[in-house]
């Protein structure tokens, strides 16, 4: 009984929240020029924020565990592949398989990962999860790029790219601006430089300098308060902007795409990291949990319009993931508790 109310305590926050959004939104409280500047809001505010806030909160850069970091790198690049490979055995329709293969692999990290890793492992659990995102937000819209590009259902559209611009570039411009990979980025650099002051037995430290000092703490407390808004405002955006619109014709892919994302996925990923790397730790399952267990990312629809794939089926993979991994990622937290994990 204990294993259950752990798992609910860690994700009925966070699916209430997003109830709240969705219920907000169907009553006419929230318009959908207020959700489409939250939204704004969200990703280029408010979550490189956090994950600022989450990076430069580690002690110090010898916290990172570097074999957690590549095992999550090496099994997105893994599983990735292995989509590729076989989704065009099973999907026919090329621009379908451009956003399956999104659906399987990329997760929705930087929205619902981060805060439940907190939630599940509190400060520690944040910290894991945003050096974790330091690699793999980049990795997922660098793969993205990949598969919509290879499996375009638009031919004409490569003519047109190369009288205009490479999608390639396009793309690979937009990742390097990302403002969640450019805050975590930031958040590391800032943590080198701490541990380079503490090496070089500097009298003062970055976290207690100038703005960070013990006694002038007016910046840091402000970066905490936009920190903490993150996490609820985010994820009512998410609720006001979840609908659900049924495609019969997309039932097939939807349900397959679902079912992989949500439980072969995490089930084969989680198993291999407890077997493989016993030393690994909570906050570190807590991050696995965020990148392999929570849904399909949100911003996948997007880039699969943008990219000339079949972005209605690319949405209805997002909201139907969403639906199911609130069942899934509530079953992953009770077996990990089941075997001491957490």
């Amino acid at each position: 009984m204990g294993s259950f109310i752990f798992a609910a305590n860690a994700v009925l926050p966070l699916i209430i929240l997003i109830v709240v959004g969705y219920l907000l939104k169907r009553v006419g409280f929230l318009s959908d020029s207020f959700l489409n500047t939250g939204n704004k809001l969200v990703f280029k505010v408010l979550l490189p924020a956090l994950l600022f806030y989450n990076v430069y909160n580690i002690e110090n850069i010898g916290q990172i565990n570097w074999t957690f970091v590549l095992y999550a790198v090496c099994a997105i690049i893994v599983i990735f592949a292995v989509a590729m490979v076989v989704t065009p055995l099973f999907v026919k329709d090329k621009g379908q398989c451009g956003a399956v293969i999104q659906g399987i692999f990329r997760s929705n990290f930087a929205l619902i990962g981060v805060p439940l890793a907190t939630a599940l492992f509190g400060a520690q659990g944040a910290a894991a999860a945003s050096v974790l995102s330091a690699f793999t937000i980049p990795l997922f819209n660098m793969l993205a790029v990949v598969a919509l590009t290879v499996y375009n259902n638009q031919a004409p559209q490569l003519e047109q790219a190369s009288q205009k611009k490479s999608p390639f570039i396009k793309v690979l411009k937009g990742t390097v601006t990302n403002p969640l990979i450019l805050a975590v980025v930031g958040g590391l650099v800032v943590l080198l430089i701490r541990a380079l002051f503490v090496e070089l037995n500097w009298s003062f430290r970055l976290k207690s300098f100038t703005i960070f000092d013990s006694e002038v703490t007016f910046f840091y407390k402000a970066l905490q308060y936009v920190a903490n808004t993150a996490t609820p405002f985010s994820l009512i955006v998410l609720g006001g902007r979840f609908t659900v619109s049924a495609v019969k014709r997309l039932w097939k892919p939807v349900l397959a795409t679902t079912l992989i994302r949500c439980v072969a996925v995490p089930a084969v990923s989680l198993t291999l990291a407890y077997l493989l790397f016993p030393s690994l730790q909570g906050q570190h399952f807590a991050a696995y949990i965020a990148v392999f267990g929570t849904p399909t990312a949100v911003s996948s629809a997007i880039m699969a319009k943008e990219m000339g794939a079949d972005d209605e089926l690319a949405g209805q993979v997002v909201v139907w993931t969403t639906l199911l991994s609130a069942v899934t990622i509530f079953l992953e937290i009770v077996v990990l508790r089941a075997v001491g994990i957490f």
